[in-house]
């Protein structure tokens, strides 16, 4: 049977595939700003064979996939190539989903010129005038039918590109104070649970990514709706979707143990588990992992290795091409 390491989508340190050091076979990489040379000249070429380099590597096989959080305005890992960009309230308020649809596409070409098949993005999460807790100007509104449309439109242009989207962060954090990366947000009212994931309902599928926040709710409590089958795979709403938790590392789950993390995230039916900074977290992750039973992992790990069987192969990198694209982003990005 094959490792149930592959159901790890793991960030890692290094810039150059000779100096990653993973002490497991990943199914799926996660790059930051730590992996991205920031010169805007040699970068993009350098992250492409850092990305062809894992793929020999860790994907010969069945194709890795490759993700990053490329949402435009704060949260922007090609930031330091591309420039500013705006976030998808602004894009959405602007020019409402013509545009949002215009701006998927942009980034999806744009990595899919890098070698990435996945994006993490758009968020779905609703607006709410909270900047503190970590969404802010990332959600495009305050009303979950505008939240649906905006993503639903960047999603369309994100994967027309080959390059598959996710939806984040479910059942939605709109209404929260507390950023998950530090803590564990709450929600007391059932009813704006029910609000936030209205904007989920007319995006999600069987086949569609979808990330679980760290967030408890009056269903999912004492757990983190990430860590509650009732919150996942059997949410009353009724919402399918290969389902991955935010970063098993963060604050808003730190009060389990990595076995428990693992274990209920598989129980709740994630496909993935995402585990992204620093090489402690990883490798717990991957022990913790490697104690389930067969009986716990199989049937996600057979989705997740069917997911990365149709994932995109990106053509070999042509730097005029991408200098063409940037062209094309960066006066896109000065008319928004």
């Amino acid at each position: 049977m094959t490792s149930p390491h592959q159901l790890l989508w793991t960030g890692f340190r290094g810039l150059d595939a000779p100096e990653v050091a993973l002490p497991f076979k990943p199914g799926g990489l996660v790059l930051f700003a730590r992996n991205l040379d920031p010169d805007p000249e040699a970068g993009p070429a350098r992250c492409r064979a850092l990305i062809d380099g894992l793929q020999a590597r860790f994907g010969a096989d069945l194709p890795l996939a490759v993700a990053l959080d490329q949402e435009g305005g704060p949260v922007s890992r090609l930031r330091p190539w591309v420039g500013a960009t705006p976030p998808l309230r602004q894009v959405w308020t602007r020019g409402g989903a013509e545009a949002c649809a215009a701006w998927g596409r942009l980034w999806g070409e744009g990595l899919h010129l890098l070698g990435f098949n996945v994006d993490f993005a758009p968020v779905v999460d609703l607006w709410d005038g909270h900047p503190e807790a970590g969404i802010g100007d990332r959600a495009a509104s305050a009303d979950p039918a505008e939240v649906a449309s905006a993503a639903g439109a960047f999603l369309h242009g994100l994967e027309s590109t080959g390059v598959r989207g996710c939806l984040k962060h479910f059942p939605g954090l709109g209404g929260t104070t507390l950023d998950s990366h530090l803590g564990l947000p709450a929600l007391e009212e059932a009813a704006r649970v029910d609000r936030n994931a209205a904007a989920f309902i007319p995006l999600a599928h069987a086949d569609r990514l979808v990330m679980v926040a760290h967030l408890r709710t009056p269903a999912s409590a004492p757990l983190p709706a990430s860590l509650h089958r009732g919150s996942v795979v059997e949410n009353p709403w009724g919402i399918q979707g290969r389902f991955l938790p935010d970063d098993l590392e963060m604050g808003g789950c730190a009060d389990w143990t990595w076995d428990d993390r693992v274990r209920l995230s598989l129980e709740a039916g994630h496909q993935w588990l995402l585990v992204c900074q620093t090489p402690e977290g990883w490798t717990a992750c991957a022990e913790a992992a490697g104690r389930l039973p067969e009986s716990l992992y199989r049937v996600p790990l057979q989705a997740a290795r069917a997911m990365r069987r149709n994932l995109v192969p990106a053509a070999p990198f042509d730097a005029r091409a991408w200098q063409a694209w940037l062209g094309r982003l960066q006066t896109t990005a000065g008319e928004a």
